[in-house]
């Protein structure tokens, strides 16, 4: 059964799941209705959301190879996988995928945060106001079953760059909080530099 969370809610993900080993993070947006253009206006480039995964020791990120993106696939220990880029949110369902082996994830990592941003930005004159049904769900991999799933509901004019939410370490637990913190960081360099 999924439970539908809201911002800064906390779900257990070991706890009533036994056995539970491999997590799906997916996410997923659409664009919203652009406003109606002028004849030789030129056509708007399509909203790119990047989803990264940033695997913390103590609460902080200590390598930039801790960082998992579109042009960092994999993580050095094979626990942490994007699945690829999408360039515009179209499609149904999940846009990106983030694979968490949750079993195997290196004790010293006790969180890992999963944070999107549109990709250029401030060059492309975007924000998460022009996006829409945006959301976050983790899903049991062995089952495909979803176990929870935070929609994006609010406005976010102006913000280019979100916290999603953390999986984190708790008491031998693998547990996940919605953050739903959304930021002006023009990046994702920007957005990591929030973990140093």
């Amino acid at each position: 059964m999924s439970v539908s969370l809201q911002k800064g809610q906390k779900v257990s993900l070991s706890k009533d799941n036994a056995g539970l080993s491999k997590v799906i993070v997916g996410l997923g947006w659409d664009e919203a209705k652009p406003a109606k253009r002028g004849l030789f206006a030129p056509k708007p480039q399509p909203i790119d959301c990047d989803a990264s995964a940033i695997l913390l020791m103590n609460g902080k990120l200590c390598a930039n190879d801790d960082v998992v993106y579109f042009n960092n696939l994999r993580h050095k220990s094979g626990t942490v996988q994007h699945m690829g880029d999408n360039l515009t949110g179209a499609g149904d369902g999940d846009d990106e995928q983030i694979i968490v082996d949750l079993a195997s994830v290196p004790q010293q990592y006790d969180k890992i945060v999963v944070v999107v941003n549109i990709y250029q930005a401030v060059q492309r004159k975007q924000h998460f106001g022009m996006i829409q049904n945006a959301f976050i769900r983790i899903v049991d991999a062995r089952t495909n079953t979803e176990l929870c799933k935070y929609n994006l509901s609010e406005d976010y004019s102006n913000m280019t760059a979100m916290i999603f939410g953390e999986i984190y370490r708790h008491n031998g637990e693998w547990k996940f909080n919605a953050v739903g913190q959304a930021t002006t960081d023009p990046g994702l360099g920007e957005l990591v530099n929030r973990f140093i």
